[in-house]
């Protein structure tokens, strides 16, 4: 079974930038990032799929940029121009068949923002 690791957060300034990585161990169709800040509901951030069409979540738009190294199986998330409301554990998940939507995640990586 295919898995996800993911790597990248960390503290950082309001304003700065992280980049976080999510590595494949195999092959994924579409691939996405999620979030879940305390005493929240998890949500989409963005997502790119194996042709490279992008979707993304209003509340990251022009700040958060997906891309995906397809001969490494590894996707990255750059953040900028981060926020206090950023702060979540950011996990990836990912497809790995037409049939069952996000079948796959990782464990998640801590980003937390500070003022």
């Amino acid at each position: 079974q295919v898995q996800l690791v993911e790597s990248g957060g960390g503290l950082v300034q309001a304003g700065g930038s992280l980049r976080l990585s999510c590595a494949a161990s195999g092959r994924t169709l579409t691939m996405a990032w999620f979030r879940r800040a305390p005493e929240k509901e998890r949500e989409f951030v963005r997502r790119i799929s194996a042709s490279g069409t992008t979707g993304y979540a209003d509340s990251v738009k022009g700040r958060f940029t997906i891309s995906r190294d397809f001969a490494k199986n590894t996707m990255y998330l750059q953040m900028n121009s981060l926020k206090l409301e950023d702060s979540a554990v950011y996990y990836c998940a990912a497809s790995t068949n037409h049939l069952s939507g996000y079948n796959i995640w990782g464990q998640g990586t801590q980003v937390t923002v500070s003022s």
